[in-house]
C-alpha cells in the first residue's frame, strides 16, 4: 500500500513536470512563430513553482534548457539561469506574490534580474567578451554601434531590456494560469510542499547551536561545492591537457609541411646568400602562406641550432613583425636551455610553453634531416597561448554554468528530501509529544491521536523512532489510565472510609450521621461561590478546595473521646461538661496530628487542612471562641468556611431530640451572627447561595424522615 502511494506521487510529480515543460516549449515556440524578440520559455517554471513549490520549478527550469538545447546546443549553458529562476519563483509563490499585482510586478523585475543579468554576464563569457547571437543580439549591435557602451554593457543593456518584457509576459500568464486552476489541482501536489502550518512554528524554534535544517544544509552544500570544485578543476585540467595536445599536433602538421617547403641539403647556402639563393623567396612564401593558414600560428621558421644560439635560416615576415635576415644569431629564451644539450643533438623534443621574448606561445620544434641524415637545422612552429586560453575560459564558463545548475539541483533536492525525510518527521515529533498532555484524560487520548496520525514511513532509523515514541505514548496513555483509575478507587475508598470513621464519631445513631455529608456539601458551595467571585485567588485553588472538601467530614473526629451520655444529653450542659465537650477540638487535632506523621510529605496538605477544620471550627470572629480564641483572618479560611456551615446544617436539620429550625429563621441567626461569630465575608457569599442552601436542607430533612 505505501509502495503504491509512493509510486503515485512520484508520477503525480513527473507529470507536473512534463505539463510545465510543455508550457515552456510552446511558449518558445510561439514567440517563434510571432518572430517576437522574447524567450517566453518560463510560464512553466512559475506555474510548477506555484503548484508544487521548489522540486518542480527547479526541475522544469533545468530540463526545459537540455530539451532547448538539442537544437540550440548553446542554450544548454543557461541551464543555471532557469534554475535560479526555478528557486526564485518558489519562493515568490511560497508568499502568494502571484495573487497581488505589486508583488507581480517586483517578481517579474526580480527575474529579469537573473535572466537579464546573470544571462548576459554568461553571454560575455560564452563569447570571449563580444556580443552574442541570440534574441537580444541585434538590439545589443545597435546600441553598441552607437559608440557609448562597451561590448558587455551593450549585451547587458539589451538583455535586461527585452528581460523585463519578457519576465511581464511570463508572470502574467503564469498568475492568470494559477487563479484558474482548481483548488483540487493543489491539493493533490501538496506533499510537495513543505511547511505545513502545524510544524511553522517549530522551522522558526531557536535551538542551542545550530539548527539540523542548516546543518544538513551545510553538508549538502560543502559536498556539492567539493564536488563541483573536483570535477570542475579537473575538468579544466584534462581540456587544457587535450588542447596542448591538439594545438601540437596540428603545429606538428604544419611543421611537416614547412619542412617539405624548402632542400635541407642547401641549409648553408641559404644561410650564407639568404634571399640571393635560388629558390629561397619561392620557400619562404611558401611557408608565409602556411603560417597564414591559422590564426592560431604566430610564428613558423627554421633555426639552426648551435652551441652559442639559434641562427635563422628562413623567418618570414608577419603582418605585424618582419621576421630576422637568415644567419642572424638569436640567443636562446630561458625555457629552452634545459633543452639545448637535446636541440644540439638533433633529437626529438616535447612541446614548450614558454612567455619570454616573443609572447606567451605553445613551441613546437620538429628536427629536419639532410640526405646524409643529419639533423641540419629545426622547423619551429609558435602557437598563440592566448587564443587558447580564451578557448579554455569559455569552457570553463560553460563547465561553471552546468556544474552550478547541478549544485542548484543538488542542494535543492537534498534539502528538500532531508525537510522531508528528516527534519519534517523529527519536528512533527517534537511538536505532538511537546504538546502531550497527561493530566486530563480528553487531551491525553488527544495528543495520543496527533501523534498516531503522523504515521512517518521514511523506512530508516527515524521511522524505527517514531514507532518507539508512539508505542511508548499508547503505553504511558494505558498506563496513566490505570493508575488514574487505581487512584480514583483509592480516593472513593479514602473518602468511604473517613465518612464511615465521621459517621461513627458523630453520631449515635444513623440519623445525625447525615450531618458529616451536609457540612461537606455546605463547605463546597460557599467556596465554589468564593472563586467564581475571584476571592482569596491564591488561595482557593482546585486542590485545596479538594483538601478542605474530602477533610470536612472530620472536623468533628474528636468526639471519638467523648462519653455517649454527654453527647447525647438532651438538657443543658453545666460548665464542666461543656468544658469537657470543648475538649474534641483539640483531641480531635492531636488524632490528625499522629495521622499526619504516619502519612507521606506529599499527602500533608489534605490532612493539615482536616487539623485546620478540627481545630479551629469553633473559633470566634471576635476572638471569643474556642480551643485558642483566634479572632479574624487568624482562623484558618477553611476553619471559618465550616463554622457557618456547621452551625447552619445543626440548625436546620432533623435530630432525634429536636425539630429542624425553619429556613428563613437559621438565615436570620447566620446574618445576626456574621461579624461577632462569623467572618462577615463567608456569611455574605453564605447568602448568596441561599436557595442552593435551602434546597440541601430539604433533601437532608427528607432523607432524615425517611430514615426514621
Amino acid at each position: 500500500m505505501e509502495g503504491s502511494k509512493k509510486t503515485k506521487k512520484l508520477l503525480a510529480l513527473l507529470l507536473l513536470c512534463a505539463v510545465c515543460i510543455g508550457f515552456n516549449l510552446l511558449g518558445a515556440r510561439v514567440a517563434q512563430w510571432l518572430s517576437l524578440p522574447l524567450y517566453l520559455d518560463c510560464i512553466g517554471i512559475v506555474v510548477a513553482a506555484a503548484v508544487g513549490g521548489l522540486i518542480p520549478g527547479v526541475i522544469v527550469g533545468f530540463f526545459t534548457n537540455i530539451i532547448i538545447g538539442i537544437f540550440d546546443p548553446i542554450s544548454i549553458y543557461y541551464c543555471f539561469t532557469s534554475v535560479l529562476i526555478g528557486l526564485c519563483a518558489a519562493a515568490f509563490c511560497r508568499r502568494n506574490w502571484l495573487r497581488r499585482f505589486p508583488h507581480i510586478l517586483l517578481a517579474a523585475l526580480s527575474l529579469a534580474l537573473i535572466g537579464g543579468g546573470i544571462g548576459s554576464v554568461l553571454t560575455w563569457r560564452l563569447f570571449n567578451g563580444g556580443i552574442g547571437e541570440g534574441v537580444s543580439s541585434p538590439l545589443a549591435v545597435s546600441i553598441y554601434e552607437k559608440g557609448v557602451f562597451s561590448a558587455f554593457l551593450s549585451q547587458l543593456i539589451a538583455d535586461f531590456l527585452l528581460d523585463i518584457a519578457d519576465k511581464a509576459i511570463v508572470v502574467a500568464v503564469s498568475a492568470l494560469i494559477v487563479r484558474l486552476l482548481p483548488a483540487s489541482v493543489y491539493d493533490h501536489f501538496a506533499f510537495l510542499r513543505l511547511a505545513s502550518d502545524e510544524s511553522a512554528g517549530l522551522r522558526s524554534s531557536r535551538v542551542r547551536r545550530v539548527s539540523l535544517r542548516a546543518k544538513v544544509i551545510l553538508l549538502i552544500s560543502a559536498a556539492a561545492i567539493i564536488v563541483t570544485a573536483a570535477v570542475t578543476v579537473i575538468s579544466l585540467r584534462l581540456y587544457h591537457t587535450a588542447v596542448i595536445d591538439e594545438e601540437s599536433q596540428m603545429a606538428m602538421g604544419v611543421a611537416h609541411a614547412v619542412e617539405a617547403a624548402f632542400d635541407p641539403d642547401r641549409v648553408e647556402e641559404y644561410m650564407t646568400l639568404g634571399e640571393e639563393a635560388p629558390g629561397y623567396l619561392e620557400s619562404e612564401g611558401r611557408m608565409a602562406a602556411i603560417a597564414a593558414s591559422s590564426e592560431d600560428i604566430a610564428y613558423v621558421y627554421v633555426y639552426q641550432i648551435l652551441p652559442d644560439g639559434c641562427h635563422v635560416v628562413f623567418d618570414p615576415d608577419t603582418s605585424e613583425e618582419t621576421g630576422a635576415a637568415p644567419g642572424e644569431l638569436i640567443p636562446f629564451d630561458h625555457a629552452f636551455m634545459p633543452l639545448v644539450p637535446d636541440l644540439l643533438a638533433g633529437r626529438d623534443i616535447d612541446p614548450v610553453v614558454s612567455d619570454e621574448t616573443y609572447g606567451w606561445l605553445l613551441s613546437v620544434y620538429l628536427p629536419v634531416r639532410n640526405s646524409a641524415g643529419d639533423c641540419c637545422c629545426y622547423v619551429g612552429v609558435d602557437i598563440l597561448m592566448q587564443r587558447l586560453q580564451a578557448n579554455e575560459n569559455i569552457f570553463l564558463t560553460k563547465v561553471a554554468s552546468l556544474f552550478l545548475s547541478f549544485f542548484l539541483m543538488v542542494l535543492c533536492g537534498g534539502a528538500w528530501a532531508a525537510e522531508r525525510v528528516i527534519i519534517r518527521p523529527i519536528n512533527d515529533m517534537a511538536r505532538v509529544t511537546g504538546d502531550f498532555a497527561s493530566h486530563i484524560e480528553g487531551n491525553r487520548n488527544k495528543s495520543l491521536k496527533k501523534i498516531q496520525a503522523l504515521k512517518i514511513d521514511t523506512g530508516d532509523e527515524i521511522e524505527n523512532l517514531y514507532h518507539a515514541i508512539r508505542s511508548n505514548a499508547e503505553d504511558t496513555v494505558h498506563y496513566i489510565a490505570d493508575v488514574q483509575h487505581k487512584n480514583e478507587q483509592i480516593s472513593h475508598l479514602q473518602n468511604g472510609l473517613i465518612m464511615v470513621l465521621a459517621d461513627l464519631v458523630e453520631s449515635r445513631d444513623k440519623c445525625t450521621g447525615n450531618h458529616v455529608r451536609n457540612t461537606a456539601i455546605y463547605v463546597q458551595l460557599i467556596m465554589n461561590r468564593m472563586k467564581e467571585k475571584g476571592m482569596y485567588p491564591g488561595l482557593l485553588t482546585d486542590a485545596y478546595m479538594a483538601d478542605v472538601i474530602n477533610s470536612a467530614p472530620l472536623h468533628d473526629v474528636g468526639k471519638i473521646h467523648i462519653p455517649d451520655a454527654l453527647l447525647n444529653k438532651p438538657g443543658r450542659l453545666t460548665d464542666e461538661e461543656f468544658g469537657e465537650m470543648k475538649s474534641h477540638t483539640t483531641v480531635g487535632g492531636q488524632i490528625i496530628d499522629r495521622a499526619i506523621d504516619m502519612m507521606p510529605e506529599e499527602s500533608a496538605g489534605y490532612m493539615t487542612e482536616a487539623k485546620n477544620l478540627t481545630m479551629y471550627h469553633h473559633e470566634r470572629w471576635d476572638g471569643k471562641g474556642y480551643p485558642q480564641g483566634l479572632r479574624g483572618e487568624e482562623i484558618p479560611l477553611s476553619a471559618r468556611i465550616m463554622a457557618v456551615a456547621d452551625v447552619f446544617d445543626a440548625l436546620v436539620a432533623r435530630r432525634s431530640y429536636k425539630e429542624p429550625f425553619p429556613f428563613e429563621k437559621a438565615i436570620a441567626i447566620i446574618r445576626e451572627e456574621a461579624g461577632t461569630h462569623f467572618d462577615p465575608t463567608v456569611v455574605e457569599v453564605f447568602l448568596e447561595c441561599q436557595e442552593e442552601a435551602k434546597k440541601i436542607a430539604r433533601e437532608a430533612n427528607e432523607k432524615n424522615a425517611k430514615d426514621y
